[in-house]
């Protein structure tokens, strides 16, 4: 299986379960978001710095991506 593969599943159906045992929802919603877009893989191993890195990028790109939504 693929990285991604794993991964989107893995957020999918834990998103979904979330939703259904802790959020009361029967039914999925389109439109929700639980999981952030993207994700972080090493194959090869990394230190810490190189994953707190990667939040700092990532939480400014979901800010970024939140301003342009407001938008539409």
């Amino acid at each position: 299986y693929a990285v991604s593969q794993v991964v989107g599943c893995m957020k999918g159906k834990s998103a979904i379960h979330i939703a259904r045992n802790y959020l009361g929802q029967k039914k999925n919603y389109s439109g929700m978001h639980f999981w952030a877009r993207g994700y972080f893989v090493s194959t090869v191993g990394t230190d810490e710095e190189v994953v707190r890195a990667y939040i700092r990028e990532q939480e400014k790109e979901d800010h970024r991506v939140e301003q342009l939504s407001l938008f539409k």
